[in-house]
């Protein structure tokens, strides 16, 4: 399995890119919200879920390991594909759908390119206790999916790197002040655990 892949970008085109990892160039999808950071011959590192198929291998690729971690929680919802995944990760910031997932939000999920109705319902039924605690965030409207503060939180990503689930570290990071360095969120996190 490729866990990640790291090294310079060298094409991109229609949500994927293609990185160069020495000499090697594999062609890697993205969410819209990563495709539009990333920049041409910028070092990059992706996280990636390899699908197999019978005719063909795919790699999807994500800047933090909690929206790989959430993509790979929607791919075990029926009818939910790594393509309805990626854009129902499309939608905005990993955070945002993460919360509009716990908050059982269908209409936001059901905004997604081929998303109908019945499998946004699906999702959130399904995941929404799997996902931990709905954020909220004072001035910002959970369906604009404007959550951005806690996208790529680097705390988030040790927890699970760790072993904590999406959930988990979630609630492990509840209550804890957002502006500390992440070193100390995380050992104040596991101090709770304790």
């Amino acid at each position: 399995m490729i866990s990640f892949v790291n090294g310079k970008v060298i094409e991109k085109f229609s949500g994927s890119v293609v990185v160069d990892v020495g000499g090697l160039g594999y062609e890697v999808q993205l969410a819209a919200t990563d495709f539009e950071r990333v920049n041409l011959d910028a070092e990059s590192r992706f996280y990636t879920y390899h699908h197999v198929r019978e005719q063909a291998e795919d790699l999807f690729g994500f800047s933090a390991l909690a929206a790989k971690r959430l993509f790979e929680l929607l791919i075990t919802v029926q009818g939910v594909g790594p393509k309805a995944a990626l854009a129902i990760l499309s939608l905005g910031e990993a955070e945002a759908v993460r919360s509009a997932i716990a908050s059982a939000d269908v209409a936001f999920v059901a905004r997604a390119s081929g998303v109908g109705k019945k499998t946004a319902e699906r999702v959130t039924v399904d995941l929404r206790d799997k996902v931990g605690a709905p954020t909220y965030v004072p001035g910002h409207d959970l369906t604009t999916g404007a959550i951005s503060n806690l996208a790529g939180d680097e705390a988030l990503d040790a927890l699970m790197a760790l072993g904590y689930n999406l959930a988990e570290a979630t609630e492990a990071l509840a209550g804890i002040d957002p502006s500390l360095p992440t070193a100390k969120r995380v050992s104040e996190a596991l101090k709770d655990r304790k």
